[in-house]
């Protein structure tokens, strides 16, 4: 039995894929242009991070408008036909979400979904974590 447990662990511990989850849990969706005005930076451009990896959120986290420019990592779980890339990505929240009721926990820009899901996903299961970026 000792065996068997050992040799669980070092598939876990050698395996490419990343079972242990580190942050939340929640869905997303994605929405595509036009994406202003927002409700965190209005009409301004500028709000926008390189290349459009972006999100609007639930009112879960949307903490009356404090969530305007948190950062998230975000990768895809799960979904329908197995649509996950397998990649972390940093998105900035830049709106509350745009639809009444919210979708999804996360609403990812198009530029954003893609990154870590298949275009033809509607809604996938995503881990997210706030983090704070490194000055430059």
């Amino acid at each position: 039995m000792a065996l068997l447990i050992w040799a669980i662990m070092m598939i876990a511990l050698t395996s490419r894929e990343d079972f242990f989850v580190h942050g939340d849990i929640g869905s997303a969706t994605s929405y595509g242009p036009p994406y202003i005005p927002t409700r965190c930076g209005g009409n301004r451009e500028d709000q926008f991070p390189p290349g459009n990896l972006f999100v609007a959120v639930s009112d879960g986290l949307w903490d009356n408008g404090a969530a305007c420019g948190r950062r998230y990592r975000v990768r895809c779980l799960s979904g329908p036909n197995k649509p996950c890339r397998h990649k972390t990505i940093e998105v900035k929240v830049v709106d509350f979400c745009p639809i009444t009721p919210c979708p999804s926990t996360i609403v990812l820009s198009k530029e954003s979904f893609a990154a870590v899901a298949r275009q033809d996903a509607r809604k996938i299961n995503v881990e997210y974590i706030q983090y704070v970026p490194s000055p430059s």
